[in-house]
Parts: C-alpha cells; structure tokens; sequence
C-alpha cells in the first residue's frame, strides 16, 4: 500500500531551516553571503531602493551579517538583522564588532512572522533568498509591511518556481531547505505583497545568479565531502542523490522552471 509522504511541519521546515544556515558546511558550499549574486546583488538592491545615510534598515533572515554590514558600511545605513539560528546572531555580531560596525549594525533572534521590532521603525526592509522558505508567506508580508513607516520600501531578491513543473526529487524538505520546494511564481510573491499593503515598484529578472550559485556548490561538494562529511551527512546531505539532485535543478533552471528575481515595493499607507 502507498502511504503519502505527508509535507513537514511549519515548525518542522523553520527548525530545519535554521540548523542548516547556522552550520559552517552551509556557509563552506554557499558562501559568504548565502544567497545567489552575492554582495554585488545585494548592492544592486539597496540602489534600487534609493538608501542612504541615516536610514533605518531591517535585514530579515540576515543569516552571518554579511549584506547588513555592507550596508551599513558602504550606505551609512542603520541596521538591524533578525535571524532563526542563535549561531548566526552570534557570529554576526562578533563581526559587527570586529568591523568597527557595532554602535550601526546589531542582529537579533527572531522569527519572520513575528518580528520582534515596533510598528513603523524602519525606513527600508530587505529580505534575501528567504522568503520562499518562509511557511506562512502572507503573515511575513504583513509583518514586513507592519514595520514599515508609511512610504518606506521593501526589497526582496528570491528564488522563483513554477510549481507546476517543479521536479519531484526538488519538491521535499531537501528542497525547501534549498529555497526551491515552496518557492513561488513572481506574480504571486507581488500578490502577496499587495494583499499585505505593499506596491510593487520593480521587478527584475536574475536568473543567471542562480545557475551560478548551482555551479559552486557542485564545484564544493567535493571538498565538502573530504572535509566535513559527518556534519554534512548529520544536516541531510547525501552525497549520493547529489549529483542527481543537481542535475535537476540545472535542467529546471534551463528550461525557465527554477529562477531568481529582484522585487522592491512601497508601503502605501
């Protein structure tokens, strides 16, 4: 008898998804700034949404710090991460301090859909290849949205699917914890956004950074593998569905199913 796979839990997919960015084997295959397009990407964002010195600046998912002490070092921005992994807070702190960033950039635990920040206290929020993985998208949005003045902006850069056509090996806790599995269409993350108050002002599309970023954790998993085994294995990794795994993405990236994209918006009241 066939007994359906039942889909994990929300606590499940957060639990999971905070063990695995807050391990050095995450940072070891994504890199520093554990996102497709890395800093240059996220340069690109904060121009997008006209930063400037003195603004007040919410890095939701913030993971080690690396995109809100770019953006407190190179914008003059004040910024605050929020993070789900108590190991990333403390290294990004650790990092905040020894950058000479501390009294303009701090990082609290925190989880999306329930920020621990006061209504209208940032002027810019910005949330990097995390919201796909976020279990309840339209309270995020809100949540977003909440700790917006009136009139400041968000931006987004995320992994986006069509689920439709999303490969079934891409479509588990695996997957979610990849950013694929509950990734949407553009349309819908702007849906979203609409529903919980926010405009949309630019999209765009940066499909390219995510075949890149699929090239260097296949070129990593090697030394992954010979390096941190163990601990990879402990977080799920299997070195033997791998390359399978990647292989689908690749060929679902090619075929427009797997793409990344920039949204920034405007709270409108």
């Amino acid at each position: 008898m066939n007994v359906p796979i039942q889909p994990p839990s929300a606590a499940e997919t957060k639990a999971c998804c905070a063990a695995a960015y807050g391990s050095d084997v995450v940072a070891l295959l994504l890199g520093e700034s554990y996102h497709p397009g890395g800093l240059g990407l996220t340069r690109r964002l904060a121009d997008r949404l006209r930063l400037s010195g003195g603004d007040r600046v919410l890095d939701v998912a913030s993971g080690r710090g690396a995109s809100a002490l770019l953006l407190s070092g190179e914008y003059d921005a004040d910024v605050t991460g929020v993070d789900l992994s108590p190991t990333n807070i403390a290294l990004a702190n650790d990092a905040a301090r020894s950058t000479g960033l501390a009294d303009q950039t701090r990082f609290e635990l925190g989880d999306a859909e329930r920020l621990p920040v006061g209504d209208a206290d940032f002027d810019a929020v910005v949330c990097e290849c995390a919201f796909c993985t976020f279990p309840d998208k339209p309270t995020a949005a809100a949540e977003l949205a909440r700790v917006l003045r009136p009139g400041g902006r968000l931006g987004i850069t995320d992994v986006t699917v069509d689920p439709t056509r999303l490969p079934p090996e891409l479509s588990g806790l695996s997957g979610r914890i990849a950013c694929v599995a509950d990734a949407r269409p553009l349309d819908e993350y702007t849906d979203i956004l609409t529903g919980a108050g926010l405009t949309a002002t630019r999209t765009e599309r940066h499909d390219a950074a995510i075949a890149a970023m699929l090239d260097q954790i296949e070129a990593r998993l090697m030394l992954v593998r010979m390096t941190a085994r163990d601990q990879a294995e402990a977080l799920g990794v299997d070195f033997d569905r791998a390359p399978t795994l990647i292989a689908a993405a690749r060929a679902a990236i090619g075929d427009g199913v797997i793409g990344y994209a920039l949204i920034t918006a405007q709270k409108t009241v």
